[in-house]
């Protein structure tokens, strides 16, 4: 994959011109983010002579970042069949996320936390859902407190919401934290929960079942490929803070069955998602491409 990670916009076009005269070496791409400032990607598939020059310049000079891949991989299945569907992708392979897990128990106390949030505050993240789902859960739980480590637009939203339910004591805003600092989070915590409206796969997730802390998110997108409702956590709508409220509130009514469901997620951790199975389906995905033939340049002028 090609991609500046500073560009200039005197200096850009001139650089995508330079990064499009060879192949894309790589066989397939994970993650695309932009660089920069440049502020919209453009991912073609079929690697350079995908595109022509023309094409190339327009995008380049409109302020895209030209991202060239031979194949598409997404890390859930459910994402795959959606760059399938609405772009008209073909053969878009999966490889999921995995972490190389946590230790059992992670020195340090991560505070009084008994849920956990943990990620961007923008409203694709469903926040403002956790919040009105602790204000019906006070009614059952009255000392039920949440902690929320992230950053985000939406913060100043949040802090508002937070005083409008009446929650600004059950409710503590952390800021950006390190990844010391979610582990021992994830290890206080008497749950993570992952409210969003959309996903893709999120590491987070891995991250909370390596400490053995179980999950409850939403079933959107890659989640319910990983999150095993009944067994390694609980699944809900999404925007739903009733049935959200309600998941919680079986997690705090049940410490032990909580923590049954936390122990059988680090096990499914380290059946299905670790480093080496992840190494091994990369391979799977990749062998059958071969070497890539040095094609010629696409005409640039």
């Amino acid at each position: 994959m090609y991609s500046r990670r500073k560009p200039t916009p005197n200096t850009a076009p001139t650089a995508m011109w330079v990064e499009l005269t060879g192949r894309p070496r790589c066989v397939a791409t994970m993650t695309v983010t932009s660089a920069g400032r440049f502020k919209k990607v453009a991912l073609i598939t079929g690697g350079a002579g995908a595109v022509g020059a023309a094409t190339a310049r327009m995008l380049a000079q409109d302020g895209f970042a030209v991202v060239l891949v031979d194949r598409e991989i997404e890390a859930a299945r459910a994402v795959g069949a959606e760059i399938e569907r609405d772009y008209g992708v073909r053969g878009v392979g999966v490889l999921f996320n995995v972490t190389g897990g946590l230790a059992k128990t992670v020195d340090g106390d991560g505070g009084p936390a008994e849920i956990l949030y943990v990620g961007r505050l923008r409203i694709r993240k469903g926040v403002e859902v956790l919040l009105e789902a602790l204000a019906a859960l006070r009614r059952e739980h009255p000392s039920a407190r949440l902690m929320i480590a992230g950053a985000g637009e939406q913060a100043a939203a949040l802090h508002a919401k937070t005083a409008e339910l009446g929650l600004d004591d059950r409710v503590r805003f952390l800021g950006r934290c390190d990844a010391a600092h979610v582990r021992r989070l994830l290890t206080a915590a008497r749950c993570l929960v992952v409210p969003s409206i959309y996903e893709g796969m999120p590491l987070v997730v891995l991250e909370a079942m390596a400490a053995g802390t179980p999950v409850v998110a939403s079933a959107v997108s890659g989640i319910p490929e990983v999150v095993i409702d009944g067994e390694t956590g609980w699944l809900v709508p999404s925007e739903d803070p009733p049935r959200l409220a309600a998941a919680l509130a079986e997690v705090l009514a049940d410490p032990a069955g909580a923590r049954r469901r936390g122990a059988a997620g680090r096990r499914r951790l380290e059946e299905e998602f670790t480093p080496e199975k992840a190494a091994r389906q990369w391979l799977d995905l990749v062998a059958g491409r071969g070497r890539l033939p040095d094609p010629e340049p696409p005409g640039l002028v």
